[in-house]
């Protein structure tokens, strides 16, 4: 015979209701009572009711007790007194309700536990959510309401929460959507299809919403750092993570003793010249985020001052005797490398460890082909906004623009601000606001030109680069024949894609005349004549 299986027991855990519970005399069960109408419900049986209660409310518990033995006979309801005198007060309510759970011993594979949510102060309810949210009491949240109609009033409703979001569907999904959201924002709206880059920016989007320590953008000039700085505040005040203004500076322009100035405000008469009061950048962004550019050019006393802003979040402005306070978030911007600096003496190492909580690299145009195309659209929006019309590209225009600024001769210097000069220099000329073929050629060549001294720095840096590569002692072995081809060899390396990408590069006369070529390969034998391989003229690993 099989064996009847053993029915799981319901526990519910619940704090007494001093206001909402109370009733004397026969009028009470006409009224709403929470922990009684709890024990009332049709379809939920109760077998036991862990009834906690401050001590002044003793006998209030004993009459629950004894009601519930009428209506729910099945209920057993076990009291306890918890030593809370102010229930108001977070640190002891917290307190005593964690001190009783972690006393207990909780059955999950024979009980089924419920945490009652209705009943108890505003804190109490929070402290007995969050114990729940944080596992400690392995149960689900239960919620009662008053019925409708006399009849049903006193006992009511109930409904039953499992904080398990996979369980709630809609709400997973509002809350996936406003994740989306988050992150589209932050890229503009640009579909970006760069695996590395939307990573990096869903982990910016993460933090941004849920930190206020300071960020470090760091990456090449033209990367997108100030763009994404801006993006980042305007998540952070529609989420309402801050209420202040964003104020930007480029440190790089900051010069003398007005950099101090500039900063952190001065009083008057501070130094000749200064006729009034001047807040400062700081005191501007108390309440919001300071955007620091260029953080790296900051001189040694500005370093100084930042420091003790951040941490004590006062400061002294120029010639004060009293201190200023401001509250701002920092998110810095650099294209340097300040461990380098910090090596040099250049900047201060405890800055930078302060800063560098939260660094991420936004990675050159060139490094991200595949989101060429999107930010090419986007550039044409932007373009047409400024324009005041609609500038489209022919197909034919649009494909030989995009096989250019994908391939290795494109170098995007300039990063983002090389392609939005060139989308806007080409829709300026684009008749009728269709651009053309031509149209495109007359950029093309415009960039090459442009980019022709960068891509020529064989004949002027060609020692920098092959120190830098191989080392002086060996740099300083080499004939002044193989400096200068070696160092344009290198050059090129460092801006291509892969090694396949260079050799298509350096041997793009040549390979034409050939049937069968292996660029490739006769880049890595060339570079293997000088002891050299494609990882260490490009630091990437080889393919």
């Amino acid at each position: 015979m099989a064996q009847k299986a053993k029915t799981r027991r319901t526990v519910v855990i619940g704090m007494l209701g001093t206001t909402l519970d109370t009733g004397m005399g026969s009028q009470r069960w006409t009224r709403w009572r929470p922990t009684v109408s709890l024990c009332q419900q049709e379809d939920l049986l109760v077998h036991r009711l862990e009834l906690l209660h401050p001590p002044q409310a003793t006998s209030l518990a004993a009459v629950i007790q004894e009601d519930i033995a009428q209506v729910s006979p099945e209920t057993q309801v076990r009291l306890t007194s918890l030593p809370i005198r102010d229930p108001w007060n977070l640190e002891e309510t917290y307190g005593a309700l964690l001190d009783h759970v972690l006393a207990q011993s909780f059955h999950p594979e024979e009980e089924d536990y419920l945490v009652h949510i209705t009943t108890g102060t505003h804190i109490a309810q929070i402290c007995m959510f969050l114990l729940v949210e944080s596992r400690l009491i392995p149960g689900r949240l239960v919620q009662t309401s008053p019925g409708k109609g006399k009849e049903h009033a006193a006992v009511g409703t109930h409904a039953i929460i499992d904080l398990d979001l996979s369980n709630y569907d809609t709400l997973a999904a509002r809350f996936r959507r406003q994740q989306r959201e988050g992150l589209s924002f932050l890229k503009s709206g640009i579909d970006t299809h760069n695996a590395a880059f939307n990573r990096l920016i869903e982990r910016i989007e993460q933090v941004a919403v849920q930190s206020r320590a300071p960020l470090l953008l760091t990456g090449p000039t033209g990367a997108g750092k100030s763009q994404l700085a801006k993006r980042i505040y305007a998540l952070k005040k529609a989420r309402n993570q801050v209420a202040g203004p964003f104020v930007d500076l480029n440190c790089a322009t900051l010069r003398g003793d007005g950099a101090m100035s500039t900063l952190f405000g001065h009083v008057k008469g501070a130094f000749t010249g200064a006729v009034g009061d001047r807040p400062g950048l700081m005191r501007q962004a108390n309440g919001g985020v300071l955007f620091l550019d260029e953080i790296g050019e900051l001189g040694a006393d500005e370093q100084a001052m930042l420091l003790r802003a951040l941490e004590d979040k006062r400061f002294l402005p120029v010639g004060a005797d009293k201190e200023a306070e401001s509250d701002f978030q920092l998110i810095a911007g650099t294209n340097r490398d300040l461990q380098l600096d910090v090596e040099r003496g250049r900047f201060r190492e405890d800055l930078l460890a302060r800063i560098n909580l939260w660094t991420f690299r936004l990675p050159a145009l060139r490094e991200r082909p595949e989101d060429i195309a999107p930010n090419l659209q986007y550039e044409l929006d932007q373009a047409s906004q400024a324009l005041g019309t609609r500038v489209t590209m022919s197909k034919e225009a649009q494909e030989y623009f995009l096989r250019f600024a994908t391939s290795p001769e494109a170098r995007w210097s300039g990063n983002f601000r090389d392609l939005n000069a060139a989308v806007l220099r080409m829709s300026t000329l684009a008749a009728g606001g269709r651009m053309t073929r031509e149209v495109v050629d007359e950029e093309l060549e415009r960039l090459r030109a442009q980019w022709r001294p960068a891509g020529a720095v064989a004949t002027s840096g060609s020692e920098d680069v092959l120190v830098e590569v191989m080392g002086p002692a060996r740099a300083a072995e080499l004939d002044r024949f193989d400096r200068v081809q070696l160092a344009d060899v290198v050059t090129v390396c460092r801006s291509a894609r892969s090694l396949s990408d260079a050799g298509r590069t350096l041997f793009a006369q040549s390979r034409a005349q050939k049937k069968s070529v292996n660029d490739a390969d006769r880049l890595r034998k060339y570079l293997a004549r000088f002891g050299l391989a494609w990882a260490d003229v490009s630091g990437r690993d080889a393919e």
